[in-house]
């Protein structure tokens, strides 16, 4: 796929970065000229020097012939620009514009048809906030993702010792839950994938991910986990973009505390902000004001500054005054690979969390939703399955038959009832339910299921796309 990237900042990066290590033919065009630089000196890619929102400088791109603009410049304004040209200038098929601004996302009649032009916005911190919000849900767990509209979730966790399955074999999940269904789909000791069968053992320290329908999260946990305290007090550093969304999002429902460097970001941060939320202007490393606080009551203690070093600082300082648990927003991968696990419980790197969005159009065949994991290395997808036994490699077949690629793991099929149809990426919609199907050996795919496969190595991920495309007679 031949795909044009505006920006080389940290979003435009981590894209090109995981984008080019598929096979696309990538260009990256920004005007800061030493990032360029750095990027191309990196990767295998082209790169272009100019402004993105000028049509000869586009045209240089290759935009003419182009399959995909994803345009993830600092400013709006410019990818929407970008997004508008590429579509009414040079029929750029597929048009992503990264946007910060809530109100674009609020008004779609402004950036659809008509407008600018995006065929989907991607918001790196709403991404964030959402990611957060589900671990504030779920202390106990590394990652919690979702698949069909909520329907199925992925979560990870980190096995200790002395929870019910631990030490034991993963076929004591069934015995112990004889009416839930879930499934363990893959497990890793220390970077060693083992093989989730029958027989493995569960061991001390193992980061487990284990596949349930939604309602039955808190039961998975339980089975590997000790079950913390609900978060009641949480503790957020930063109150730029992503600190303001995550208050605004937690303060109905929690008691939240803001510290901000800045006293004109504190001013604005109160007029927008619930009254029960309290706002602080200070250093969240300034060990007297943390205790004066009482950062060491917080159930949650949070650092979603722009500077990576102030975030770790700062949640290693709460983490040994007495915060529950911390959870740091880090930027550069090496630092969070080095943190997390240690005085910071969760490291979260913006670019992996929001890649998925990009991954799901860049996909080839129905993917609906791709989330990223383990830094990258492995990969969760929700792929429709289309088309009859003579048309797909998949549909009316057992999954014991599909000739899946080693380290690939169906994990579950969500599969619309009463007709209807979960919204696919070829614009399916429908409002009918749809039943959780946990995948066995025997299990049968239907056309129109939503298959949750694993991915434990990316490498695979273009033999497990090809699975999922129908014949050409099909269409």
């Amino acid at each position: 796929m031949k795909i044009v990237i505006l920006g080389a900042g940290r979003v435009g990066a981590s894209v090109a970065e995981s984008l080019v290590s598929e096979r696309n033919d990538i260009t990256v065009v920004d005007t800061d000229v030493a990032q360029l630089k750095q990027l191309q000196d990196r990767l295998d890619l082209r790169t272009v020097a100019g402004n993105g929102t000028h049509p000869p400088v586009l045209e240089q791109a290759g935009i003419e012939d182009a399959d995909m603009l994803i345009a993830t410049a600092a400013r709006d304004e410019t990818n929407l620009v970008a997004c508008q040209i590429a579509a009414r200038m040079f029929n750029v098929p597929t048009r992503i514009a990264r946007i910060r601004a809530p109100e674009f996302q609020a008004h779609p009649e402004i950036t659809g048809e008509g407008g600018f032009y995006v065929d989907h916005l991607i918001c790196p911190e709403q991404t964030v906030t959402d990611y957060v919000r589900k671990l504030i849900q779920f202390p106990e767990a590394l990652q919690v993702l979702e698949f069909a509209d909520g329907r199925a979730s992925l979560i990870a966790v980190r096995a200790y010792a002395g929870g019910p399955l631990v030490s034991h074999p993963i076929s004591n999940l069934r015995t112990r839950h004889p009416n839930v269904d879930m499934r363990v789909v893959a497990m890793f000791r220390g970077d060693r994938s083992i093989r989730p069968e029958g027989s493995t053992m569960i061991e001390p320290g193992d980061e487990v991910f284990l596949l349930a329908p939604s309602e039955h999260i808190r039961i998975a946990l339980s089975d590997l986990r000790r079950m913390d305290k609900p978060v009641r007090r949480v503790m957020i550093a930063g109150g730029g973009n992503i600190g303001l969304r995550l208050a605004r999002k937690l303060g109905s429902d929690y008691q939240v505390k803001v510290v901000e460097t800045s006293r004109t970001r504190c001013n604005y941060l109160v007029t927008q902000l619930p009254a029960s939320t309290l706002v602080l202007n200070g250093d969240s490393t300034d060990e007297d004001l943390l205790s004066d606080e009482g950062v060491a009551e917080m159930d949650l203690f949070i650092a979603v500054t722009s500077d990576d070093e102030n975030n770790i600082m700062s949640c290693m300082l709460a983490k040994r005054m007495g915060a529950r648990r911390t959870i740091a927003l880090i930027n550069r991968q090496a630092y969070a690979d080095l943190v997390e696990g240690n005085r910071i419980d969760i490291a979260i790197v913006p670019s992996q969390t929001t890649i998925g969005q990009l991954l799901a159009h860049v996909r080839r065949g129905d993917v609906v939703a791709v989330h990223s994991l383990r830094r990258g290395a492995a990969e969760a997808l929700e792929a429709v399955a289309h088309g009859d036994p003579k048309s797909s490699k998949v549909v009316g077949r057992r999954i014991e038959e599909i000739d899946l690629p080693r380290g690939a793991t169906i994990g579950a099929i969500v599969r619309p009832t009463a007709g209807g149809a979960l919204p696919g990426r070829r614009g399916e919609r429908g409002a009918a339910p749809a039943e959780v199907i946990m995948a066995h050996h025997d299990t049968v795919i239907e056309s129109g299921d939503h298959v949750i496969v694993f991915v434990e190595n990316r490498r695979m991920i273009p033999k497990v796309e090809k699975l999922f495309q129908v014949s050409v007679g099909f269409f």
